[in-house]
């Protein structure tokens, strides 16, 4: 009979532990919910970060994948959908974003590479410049699809056809998870390496 007191106790503390882990994760005042859904895929979040540009906070970014890895090439190697969800801290010009994407892709990849992807980089720039201006609390997204492709997101509406190449994706991502990143404590928490940037 004793057993099952002690046993209520310890289910009672695994689902108060389970709550807490799946609290939503702060980071600059933006909320990451641990897993999201996309495309009936569950992912988990492998890292939340700020981007620093000097002093100033631009944007906080997470990567969302179907489980939790450490390393770039482990998020490349993954097939399933991912996700990059990034939420503006500051008013920015877009056609600017959309410059230093660009630059960001070129700058970590061969010119072979990034010349047979300049068609895609383009038509994204153009998506930014669309916008001509985000602000603080503008949100938009990254996603691989499987059989699909790579979908950005402005504002919760798909921005156009997806980019079909997987190598697009993957050049995308080399902008915060490659070798010259465009903010090195940003790559680390993304790949779960750092704690997310205090709220």
């Amino acid at each position: 009979m004793k057993f099952l007191p002690q046993c209520a106790i310890w289910v009672g503390a695994l689902l108060l532990a389970w709550n807490a882990h799946a609290e939503p994760v702060t980071v600059a005042s933006v909320k990451y919910d641990e897993t999201v859904t996309l495309q009936g895929a569950p992912l988990q979040l492998n890292g939340a970060g700020v981007r620093y540009k000097a002093v100033f906070r631009v944007y906080t970014a997470g990567l969302y994948l179907e489980k939790k890895v450490g390393t770039p090439q482990e998020v490349m190697a993954l097939k399933g959908p991912k996700r990059l969800s990034i939420t503006m801290l500051r008013e920015i010009d877009s056609t600017e974003l959309g410059k230093l994407f660009s630059r960001g892709m070129e700058d970590n990849m061969d010119k072979a590479a990034f010349s047979k992807l300049i068609p895609g980089v383009l038509r994204m720039s153009q998506i930014f410049s669309d916008h001509k201006k985000l602000v603080a609390g503008d949100q938009f997204m990254i996603d691989w699809i499987p059989g699909t492709g790579t979908l950005i997101t402005v504002k919760g509406k798909p921005q156009g056809e997806p980019f079909k190449e997987p190598e697009f994706f993957n050049a995308l991502m080399g902008i915060w998870l490659g070798n010259a990143p465009a903010d090195w404590k940003l790559k680390d928490a993304l790949l779960g390496k750092a704690a997310a940037n205090p709220s």
